[in-house]
């Protein structure tokens, strides 16, 4: 069985100032410093910020799951703006999805604005069709409010 949610989270900065933090391992830094007690504390495993990159994030104490998940770094395209992951170890791989994938899409708006489409495909066996209940793309749209904030405040201080 296959599924596939999307949020699209507005943000009052350029593309190229959100992509500049979404592309590479500037991502995983801002998570950790900003929403570290809710969404985790991300490490870089390998890499260097482009494809093939595994990075390793660790929930916050009491959230429900694993603890932990890994993935690597599936597709870059600067032109388009958009960035791929795959989950190849713990939380949802380790519950029971077949696939766990991630898009990031940086869409222009404006000179000062652009939308962050967050999209998670998954794939289950269909005798676990419960485990497609487990899917949110709410971290993700958190992930992309609190970014954009922080882009927001970072550049009204220059």
């Amino acid at each position: 069985m296959r599924g596939q949610q999307s949020v699209e989270t507005p943000i009052g900065v350029s593309a190229s100032i959100a992509w500049d933090a979404y592309r590479g391992l500037q991502l995983g830094r801002l998570v950790s410093e900003l929403l570290g007690d809710v969404v985790g504390k991300v490490e870089l495993l390998e890499g260097d910020g482009g494809v093939g990159t595994i990075m390793k994030l660790t929930f916050p104490p009491g959230t429900p799951g694993i603890g932990y998940m890994k993935e690597v770094f599936t597709m870059m395209d600067d032109d388009k703006r958009v960035k791929e992951t795959e989950m190849i170890e713990g939380d949802f791989k380790d519950m029971g999805f077949d696939v766990y994938h991630i898009r990031l899409e940086i869409i222009e708006k404006d000179d000062e604005s652009s939308v962050i489409r967050s999209t998670i495909e998954y794939e289950i066996d269909d005798s676990k069709p419960e485990l497609a209940s487990l899917v949110s793309t709410k971290p993700l749209e958190l992930m992309a409010e609190t970014l954009g904030k922080h882009l927001i405040q970072k550049k009204s201080t220059k």
